[in-house]
Parts: structure tokens; C-alpha cells; sequence
């Protein structure tokens, strides 16, 4: 077991004292219905952190449309919702595992050692009958210790060096018509990055909606070698982390994220954009 636990091994262990359980459920464009959905039933003990009030900070000029959480607020909060280095964490949503995939990178970028995105969403847990409640857990606050990885996260300069020279692989989470430039929903310009190859996330998920095991992730990066340096991008640095964690299950060793991700690149009026197939 890596970075994967199924919901049958969350209820198994509902209960053991050193588990906090984090639902992340959110959607984009509706900021406020992920701690609504929370409030009306969630996974109990589970507590709440929120895509843009905990796991992002405040948008800038650069740093793109859900830049990092300053630090020493996210070592603050992370430890008010119960969790220290000794915690197992289980995180998630319904969303696929992409909101999850956030919090468990940043759990792993501060030298948390035991987190994992439970393989089904909310819904599946609920359709399966499993218990749910609408009672918010009692939380003794605790001390969040950061050990810092910084080897996880590249910067924009770091990116400009792999389109450039073509040291690291680029891999561009986003739907194939965004990479392609043929629309653009949420970002200012259409296109890549330009050397990037294109992994849409929801590949690592199966048709149900579920993670993929390792062995069917193997498969679906078959074309990377193992031992690439990878930098993971989508547009705001959200469902690139279902990749990262999706190579990291499947055995990869170098895989670093770009958390400015297209919207941060597209920030440098300077910065080259491609378009179409590479």
C-alpha cells in the first residue's frame, strides 16, 4: 500500500486513533458547495479543508489560479484539523481524487509520510451503505511539524530549462483539447507548454470513477521510461497532483510538480506557447 487505500480499508479502521480522515470535496466556478455537501453528510470523524480557503493562497500577478498555501498558515491549519507527523491521513472527495491528490501533495512536500486518497469517492461510500453523519468531529489541536521536500517542486525557471533543453519529460494533465489549443475555458491562452506531452488525469481513473491498481498505471505510462525526471502541469496545478500521484503508484522515483502550472506559465509575457500534437 502506497498512496491508495480503498474504502473498505477506511471502514475497517474507521475508529484507530491515530487516523484523521479529510474530505475535500469542491467544485471549480462553485466555490462554496464542497463545505455545504460536507455539512450535510460526510464520512464520520472526517474533517473539511477547502480547495482555495486552506490549500491555495490568495491569487497574484504569478503563481497561477491556485497558488501554494503560504507554509506556516497550512502547518497551522493542517494541525487544528488534528493531523501531526504520527497521523495517518486518509483524504477524499468526489471528484475523482483530484481535490484529494491536493492535499495529499502537500502533505507529502511538507515530509508527511502517511497519506492516502481513499480509491472511491464520497458517493460510492454512501451507495455502498457504508456510515455517514452530518455531526462535525470534536478536534484536539495538535502541532503540524514541516520537514520540507523541496526536490517536489520545480519553479517557472526550472520549466523553461526542460522545454528548452528537453532535461526533464513534461507532463501536461489537462483535457487533449486544451493541450491542443483548440479551447480554453479558464486561462487566458490556448496551448502547451511547448515539449510537453499530453496525460489527461482521468486517465489513471477506471470507467467507474475508481483509481486504477498499480499494475494498470504501469501500463498507462508504459511510454516513460522509469528513470525520466517528470514535471507534472495541468492549469492551476489541481489535477496535475492526481498524476504525480498516479506515477509515483505506478513506481516512478523523479516525478516533481510545476504548482503554477499553464496559468503561472502563460503569466510571462515571454514564454513560448505551442499548440496541436507534439
Amino acid at each position: 500500500m502506497n498512496n491508495i487505500v480503498t474504502m473498505k480499508w477506511l471502514l475497517a479502521r474507521l475508529y484507530e486513533s491515530d487516523l484523521v480522515i479529510v474530505d475535500c470535496r469542491f467544485a471549480l466556478g462553485k466555490p462554496e458547495s464542497g463545505q455545504a455537501s460536507y455539512e450535510e453528510s460526510h464520512i464520520p470523524r472526517a474533517v473539511y479543508l477547502d480547495l482555495e480557503k486552506d490549500l491555495s493562497s490568495p491569487i497574484t500577478e504569478h503563481g497561477g489560479r491556485h497558488p501554494l498555501p503560504d507554509l506556516d498558515t497550512l502547518a497551522k491549519r493542517l494541525g487544528q484539523s488534528g493531523i501531526h507527523q504520527g497521523s495517518r491521513v486518509v483524504i477524499y472527495d468526489d471528484q475523482g481524487g483530484a481535490m484529494a491528490s491536493r492535499l495529499w501533495w502537500l502533505l507529502k512536500y511538507t515530509g508527511h509520510e502517511q497519506a492516502y486518497v481513499m480509491a472511491e469517492g464520497y458517493s460510492a461510500w454512501k451507495s455502498a451503505s457504508y456510515p455517514v453523519t452530518d455531526e462535525q468531529p470534536i478536534v484536539i489541536p495538535v502541532t503540524y511539524e514541516m520537514k520540507l521536500q523541496p526536490h517536489k517542486l520545480v519553479s517557472v525557471h526550472d520549466v523553461r530549462e526542460a522545454s528548452q533543453q528537453g532535461i526533464s519529460m513534461l507532463l501536461d494533465s489537462r483535457e487533449p483539447r486544451r493541450y491542443a489549443g483548440l479551447e480554453e475555458p479558464l486561462d487566458a491562452k490556448a496551448g502547451h507548454i511547448p515539449g510537453a506531452k499530453n496525460y489527461f488525469w482521468k486517465g489513471v481513473l477506471e470507467p467507474s470513477g475508481h483509481w486504477k491498481a498499480p499494475g494498470a498505471l504501469r501500463e498507462h505510462f508504459s511510454d516513460i521510461p522509469q528513470d525520466t525526471e517528470i514535471i507534472v502541469y495541468c492549469g492551476s496545478g489541481v489535477t496535475a497532483c492526481p498524476n504525480v500521484l498516479a506515477l509515483e503508484e505506478a513506481g516512478y522515483g523523479h516525478v516533481k510538480l510545476y504548482a503554477g502550472s499553464w496559468s503561472d506559465w502563460i503569466s510571462y509575457e515571454d514564454n513560448p506557447v505551442a499548440t496541436g500534437d507534439e
